[in-house]
């Protein structure tokens, strides 16, 4: 594994995580229970993490 493709990993989950961190903390705001918006964190964090790294294998 290269430099660039460890890079691209890290930038692909930290982004993932930031992103079901949001939409979980904004389902449980919205007054989802806590169970509930972390199930709807986690799928984020999954769709994201999905998305951002088909796009940089794509590239590769």
């Amino acid at each position: 594994m290269s430099k660039l493709q460890a890079l691209a990993l890290l930038l692909a989950l930290s982004v993932a995580f930031h992103i079901g961190c949001v939409a979980a903390f904004t389902a449980w705001r919205e007054g989802a229970r806590p169970g509930t918006a972390l199930l709807i964190g986690g799928s984020a964090t999954g769709a994201a993490c999905t998305l951002y790294l088909t796009a940089v294998g794509v590239y590769d």
